[in-house]
Order: C-alpha cells, then structure tokens, then sequence
C-alpha cells in the first residue's frame, strides 16, 4: 500500500480527538482499549499512545468500542500521553500498576 493509500482510505479510528467541557466531561475519540481505570485514573490505549486521565470522582459515561469513543465524567486534573521515547517512564508506571 502507497502513501496516498494508506491516507485516504477511510478508517474510524485514524483521528484521536479530545474534547473537554468545563473539566467535567472529557469526550475521546481513537481509543484502542481501556487497560484499566478506577475513579482516580484512566489508561487508555489510543492510536496517539497510551493516555493517563487522572481526576476525581472519574466514571466512564459511554464506551463504543467498535468507534473507539469513550465519555468519562468526573472532575478532570490531568492529561498526560505515555510516549515511547520516554520507556523508563512509562515502564515504571506499568510496573507500579501491575505490582
């Protein structure tokens, strides 16, 4: 497959959108899979990399795992990406997650 294939074939889960309303409710769109979450954290798996939620009071309001959309309400504190340049970092949080 070229590159003008591979970027205009129609594909749901290309896009990663991330749309916040009053630190309330984060709507997130490209998610592969939820690893875990809790009502303090989230990680997701997007087509960006590994997404961490934290907040207070966090719930998941939607989940459509054939779009790749999830809906979590709560009191939103933090978004932060895992990259892979960053593996010590990400793998220390995935060692202390997984203990």
């Amino acid at each position: 497959m070229n590159y003008y294939e591979r970027n205009t074939a129609p594909s749901p889960q290309v896009d990663h959108h991330i749309r916040m309303n009053n630190r309330r409710n984060l709507e997130i769109s490209g998610v592969k899979e939820v690893d875990s979450f809790d009502n303090e954290e989230f990680l997701l798996q997007t087509v960006m990399g590994y997404l961490i939620v934290r907040g207070e009071n966090l719930q998941m309001k939607n989940l459509d795992v054939e779009e790749g959309n999830v809906t979590i309400k709560g009191k939103i504190y933090e978004l932060s990406y895992l990259d892979e340049q960053h593996g010590e970092k990400a793998k220390g949080f995935f060692s202390k997650l997984f203990k």
